[in-house]
């Protein structure tokens, strides 16, 4: 039995103690004394949280999960080194047959996790059901929904998250029935109406796709699809790289949304230097700091769970136990997976070891260390 000591953040706050895994990758006991927040960053004690879970990740380390192949299998590794303990393998909206070959690549990575790498808990279909009119940097491949389509990808590998664009014609009267398939919807790449998005949650849309980015903003006078998140929304989508959205609008957004939760939106130009990479189909340069299309359109990221958690305490200002369910156990209660993003007994022990400059020393992924010199 692996025993980590540390500052170990529980659901009842942290303690000094110890956690114990067992052989079956989940967490056979806790125990401890409370400890101050005041105190956590104040000695060199370790400090234990969930591992990071990720619903919005495109690739990292040279790979796409468009590519096929063996791709998956290095970014979630890649992801996994950086403290991610799950996470959902993101498409990009193309013609069906690159879908297909993408996901028939995805399935076995789906079924088994790979040793060293987070668990990719399935798909998040972001396309092809978006408007043409606030693509991003997603190829222009937009249609209308196909209920066809969507089976016989979710036949392949598990669709988990679908995003759509509500005011789509017969999208808004699609919603429930997606709902009671078992697919998580939410909204974006939309010009929708503040109207729209109102009667999208209504008939069951769950979430927002990287809030702010790619759907209609907010004005006073016509609050948009943003302004229906800000209004009404539980859960949503944010990329804290302090790039896609101005830490002000992340601060407003706090106050709005409960639980809000990061994402990374990141793309195989994650983890390595920069230089010219692939998103689906389009050509994307990582440059300072960023990943862009040729006219500067911001072409996903290159932000890690563990630089994100960092933007949230260090830029945001937000206290070490509310970042941390904004980056591990919001996103667990958003999926449905009430044995992960907690560090609970019984649940998998999926870890976040961080020293008090919350640099990562350790990561366990359901009981197994991950290497983190590998390159």
């Amino acid at each position: 039995m692996k025993k980590i000591a540390g500052q170990v953040l529980t659901d009842k706050g942290f303690v000094t103690g110890v956690v114990e895994v067992g052989a079956d990758g989940r967490v056979a006991g806790i125990s401890g004394e409370p400890v101050a927040v005041s105190r956590l960053r104040t000695t060199d004690s370790p400090i234990v949280l969930p591992g990071f879970i990720d619903p919005h990740v495109h690739g990292g380390g040279g790979h796409d999960v468009m590519d096929g192949g063996d791709a998956a299998r290095h970014v979630a590794a890649l992801h996994a080194r950086h403290g991610t303990t799950s996470l959902l393998a993101t498409t990009m909206t193309a013609p069906v047959e690159d879908l297909v070959a993408a996901f028939s690549a995805l399935a076995p990575h789906c079924r088994a996790r790979v040793a060293g790498g987070a668990r990719i808990l399935g798909i998040h279909l972001e396309g092809p059901f978006i408007n043409a009119g606030k693509l991003g940097a997603q190829p222009d491949f937009a249609r209308p929904l196909d209920s066809a389509e969507l089976r016989r990808l979710h036949g392949i590998a598990p669709i988990r998250l679908l995003t759509i664009a509500p005011e789509a014609p017969g999208h808004l009267e699609a919603i429930a029935a997606l709902r009671s398939d078992g697919f998580i919807v939410q909204l974006g790449h939309s010009l929708a109406t503040y109207e729209d998005g109102c009667e999208a949650l209504a008939q069951g849309a769950a979430g927002f796709t990287h809030l702010f980015n790619a759907m209609s903003g907010f004005h006073h006078r016509s609050p948009g699809l943003a302004g229906a998140a800000l209004a009404h929304a539980e859960y949503a989508e944010i990329i804290p790289d302090l790039l896609h959205v101005h830490p002000g609008a992340i601060r407003a957004a706090l106050r709005a949304i409960p639980r809000l939760y990061c994402v990374t939106d990141s793309t195989a130009a994650a983890g390595m230097p920069d230089g010219e990479y692939r998103l689906g189909r389009q050509a994307v340069t990582k440059c300072l700091g960023g990943v862009r299309l040729a006219d500067g359109t911001l072409a996903g990221s290159t932000l890690t769970m563990d630089q994100a958690l960092r933007n949230l305490v260090e830029s945001i200002g937000m206290d070490l136990a509310e970042a941390s369910r904004r980056c591990s156990t919001h996103a667990a209660d958003y999926l449905g997976l009430g044995d992960r993003g907690r560090i609970a007994t019984g649940a998998w022990a999926d870890l976040v070891v961080l020293d008090r400059g919350l640099n990562l020393t350790r990561v366990l992924v359901e009981g197994e260390d991950v290497d983190l010199a590998r390159a």
